[in-house]
């Protein structure tokens, strides 16, 4: 009963204050579950990263679901799952009716004008010990290189990842000349499910997207463009708007989806689309959790399982850049970003979200100036 308080508490909290993105909330779990806590090692985290990287979803809120249920079984894994995405939801639901009621949304950018640059500062503090223990030999550097031109490149994060797992099986291969064992790709069956009701439309709708999209947010909403504005149920501006709400509310950026189902069908369209978009995640997580012990004995799976890691690092790197030269523009962002990063290293067991306030109070601050 402890360890299912402990969860509620830290995912209660993470879900109120992790802002930024997938990228940074990893970067939290991190810092409170590896470094704080000590719930699991190094190498254990990385290989939840690399094993969310690899099924569908939103890959933040599939850590807290690991993370649960590492913790203390399924039941754990329902807590930190529901804890962690519902602080984002009642927030979201809270602007979706102000939204709807009033035609706007309140001005916070004063306040959000300083998260980023100390999120990158997070994010970087967080990276470093995982690439020093991901980079093990030669042959992660070189994986790591290739990842990272990959990204470079706009190649697909999947196929980033499962290409590079594929070419540590390949070089292990001719290594030992032994021959190679085939892994049989996770197979996704969805269908049409055609109903007249607008909600089981909303909730099927919703479901497939959550069922089948890899990638960040932005990909979501590149879905959710197809899906909605294409069929007339939302106009690009609602969506605009969605990103918007997504972007300054903490916890999973999917929780825009909320905003969206109460503006096509008021409050139980809101909370059939949460609970479509969240639901594949909690499935798709109590299969894989098992399997990932077993992985890491299997000689081929490791190397694999290795090779994703180092290209689940590699990616979240190539995140914190594009962040840094969107967000890092001027004099006080700079400024931000330096000092939040050297409480970052220098302070390693200080709560990253201290760091996030710190950072959104000093951005509000300097622009007044």
């Amino acid at each position: 009963m402890n360890q299912l308080k402990e969860i509620a508490q830290l995912f209660l909290k993470l879900g109120f204050t992790a802002f930024g993105g997938p990228a940074s909330h990893i970067a939290m779990m991190h810092q409170e579950v590896v470094v704080k806590r000590q719930w699991m090692s190094e190498q254990h985290y990385l290989d939840l990263i690399g094993a969310t990287n690899l099924i569908p979803g939103p890959n933040s809120t599939e850590m807290a679901i690991h993370i649960g249920r590492e913790r203390a079984g399924i039941k754990g894994l329902l807590i930190a799952g529901l804890c962690f995405i519902l602080p984002a939801v009642l927030i979201t639901a809270f602007l979706a009716w102000l939204y709807v009621m009033y035609g706007t949304l309140p001005q916070l950018q004063a306040f959000i004008y300083g998260i980023k640059p100390a999120i990158i500062a997070v994010i970087i503090a967080a990276v470093y010990p995982m690439a020093k223990k991901s980079l093990k030999s030669m042959e992660m550097y070189l994986f790591a290189c290739i990842a990272i031109a990959l990204c470079f490149l706009g190649v697909n994060e999947i196929v980033t990842l499962f290409g590079t797992g594929a070419l540590a099986l390949l070089f292990s291969t001719f290594k030992n000349t032994n021959k190679l064992k085939s892994i049989s790709p996770l197979l996704l069956l969805s269908g049409n499910t055609i109903s007249s009701s607008l909600n089981f439309k909303l909730f099927f709708t919703f479901l497939k997207i959550g069922a089948l999209l890899y990638g960040s947010g932005y990909v979501l909403f590149a879905f959710l463009d197809d899906e909605l504005v294409k069929q007339g149920w939302l106009n690009r501006e609602q969506l605009i708007d969605a990103i918007a709400v997504g972007q300054i509310t903490p916890g999973p950026v999917f929780s825009s989806v909320t905003f969206i189902g109460y503006i096509i069908n008021g409050w139980s369209g809101s909370l059939l689309a949460t609970v479509a978009i969240f639901l594949p995640s909690f499935l798709f997580v109590a299969l894989l959790n098992p399997l990932i012990p077993k992985m890491r004995k299997s000689k081929k799976l490791s190397e694999f399982l290795d090779a994703v890691n180092v290209a689940s690092v590699a990616l979240i790197a190539f995140v914190c850049l594009q962040m840094g030269v969107d967000s890092i523009a001027n004099w006080r962002t700079i400024i931000i970003a330096l000092v939040s990063l050297l409480v970052s290293f220098r302070f390693t067991n200080i709560n990253s979200a201290y760091i996030v306030i710190g950072g959104s109070l000093s951005g509000y601050l300097l622009s007044l100036f």
